[in-house]
């Protein structure tokens, strides 16, 4: 018998996008094997109901906006799989990750595994990276650190961290870390939550074979108000505790 997946997909305006994606798990996972989460973080009306999935479908909706990170862990509070899957309303299946990342998973040291996720042009997308720094970040500003941070074939890869467009976590893991960093309101919630699964002695575990194709925004890029909670969370991250632990953690691994 399939273990439960529960998958949370978090709707802000883009219902349009999210029935896209419940269409691609209805077609290509096992209905069975699958449960969804749906949180409306603005008020919109559904284009469909529950009863047009084979799978079970659940409705949250909002009476204030939340972060990513508050409702994913909303979202964790109402699942009952044995794995918690975030996705982003943007991604769009071609056939079913999971079997692939739940592979990936009986890897002991793995605590999360994210599938490779291709941009709509077909190329792929830098969701597996290694933990960013301000020499990092600002050799990225200058166009010094272009390209992939890791090279990717057809083999699992184990980056620093890995975008939270798709990460497929035990349901175990999720709740001993105490899901993401709600202080985190937008951006820098999936570097924190790998930083703190490392720190536990865990792995981000990146699965060529699982492809999933991602039509992203980029909202940070074009709105001042997204590129400030980009900036704030950046700056919470490199103060934070965390990020001073996995420094300390770095340095002695290095002495080694």
């Amino acid at each position: 018998m399939t273990e439960l997946v529960s998958i949370s997909v978090v709707s802000h305006g883009q219902i349009a996008l999210a029935k896209n994606l419940l269409g691609d798990i209805a077609a290509y996972c096992d209905a069975a094997g699958i449960e969804v989460i749906l949180t409306l973080n603005i008020p919109e009306e559904l284009p469909f109901s529950g009863s047009d999935y084979p799978f079970a479908l659940t409705v949250i909706r909002n009476r204030a906006p939340k972060g990513f990170g508050a409702n994913h862990n909303q979202a964790f509070r109402a699942a009952r799989g044995a794995s918690f899957c975030v996705l982003n309303p943007d991604i769009r299946f071609g056939d079913d990750p999971f079997p692939a990342l739940r592979a990936c998973l009986k890897d002991r040291s793995a605590g999360v595994a994210a599938p490779l996720v291709l941009g709509g042009d077909g190329r792929i997308e830098d969701n597996a990276r290694r933990f960013p720094s301000p020499l990092r970040i600002l050799c990225k500003v200058f166009g010094g650190c272009r390209g992939g941070d890791y090279a990717i074939g057809e083999e699992p890869i184990y980056p620093d961290w890995a975008g939270g467009m798709f990460l497929l976590f035990p349901r175990a893991l999720f709740e001993r870390l105490d899901g993401f960093d709600e202080r985190y309101f937008l951006y820098y919630e999936d570097v924190d939550i790998c930083a703190r699964l490392t720190l536990l002695g865990h792995r981000v575990v990146l699965c060529p074979q699982a492809r999933v194709v991602h039509h992203a925004r980029r909202s940070s890029h074009r709105n001042i108000r997204y590129l400030g909670w980009h900036l704030k969370s950046m700056m919470r991250f490199f103060l934070s505790p965390v990020y001073w632990r996995l420094l300390f953690a770095n340095r002695q691994g290095t002495r080694e």
